[in-house]
């Protein structure tokens, strides 16, 4: 009775998290806030002119960019390049986009996982996985995926959760491949803004630089094995 118990709570939690989340998704686009977090050039505006507050805010926008996934981080990385440079804007996206990363996992985590356990078809693959072999492996497809731009963060968080890729590893794995990334949007965002060409250039090589690292790790794993 008690288990029972446990899944209408989690479906109750489920439930009242998915309302809350679109109605705060509905508020920011009917006040007309979301169309400020698809503008990198506006972003900026906004953040350089709440002052001290202006990391916090990054931070926080880029918390709810990766729980809420139609936000776009994209220009939130970019506007916080150009409103704190390389090295202080990377750090206020990585410490949002690992947070977010976090909570996302924790919410795939307590309200799905243990339905996944449920079911007889998914149950053998949870056991596989949850192997220590299986462990190294997921961890580093997490950090794989972190460094391919086109890859959902935010649905790699989500899906990472429902799998028992232990916390310590998904945070291990997202925090060393969210950093190389933050810093080339970041470093991409800041020379974009400030219309210099010369550092557009040499983002542009280190961005498609970084998207090699995966296949490199990938072979690497291969030859371990």
């Amino acid at each position: 009775m008690a288990t029972k118990l446990g899944v209408k709570q989690r479906l109750f939690l489920g439930l009242t998290l998915l309302i809350g989340l679109a109605t705060l998704y509905w508020i920011l686009m009917e006040s007309g806030t979301l169309s400020i977090f698809t503008d990198k050039n506006v972003l900026r505006e906004w953040v350089d002119g709440l002052g001290v507050w202006g990391p916090l805010a990054i931070i926080a926008l880029m918390i709810a960019a990766i729980v809420m996934s139609p936000i776009p981080s994209g220009p939130i990385a970019m506007a916080a390049g150009a409103a704190y440079g390389p090295v202080w804007g990377t750090a206020y996206v990585v410490i949002g986009a690992e947070t977010g990363a976090l909570l996302a996992f924790c919410i795939a985590r307590l309200l799905g996982y243990e339905v996944m356990q449920r079911w007889s078809r998914t149950r053998p693959i949870l056991d596989w996985l949850g192997k220590e072999r299986s462990q190294n492996g997921l961890m580093l497809i997490v950090f794989a995926s972190r460094l391919v731009p086109f890859i959902s963060f935010d649905a790699v968080s989500y899906a990472a959760g429902l799998t028992p890729l232990a916390f310590w590893r998904f945070f291990i794995a997202t925090l060393a491949g969210v950093i190389p990334t933050a810093y080339l949007i970041v470093m991409f965002g800041e020379a974009l803004i400030t219309t210099d060409s010369r550092g557009i250039t040499i983002a542009l090589i280190l961005i498609s630089g970084v998207t090699l690292l995966p296949l490199l790790a990938k072979r690497l794993w291969a030859r371990k094995q």
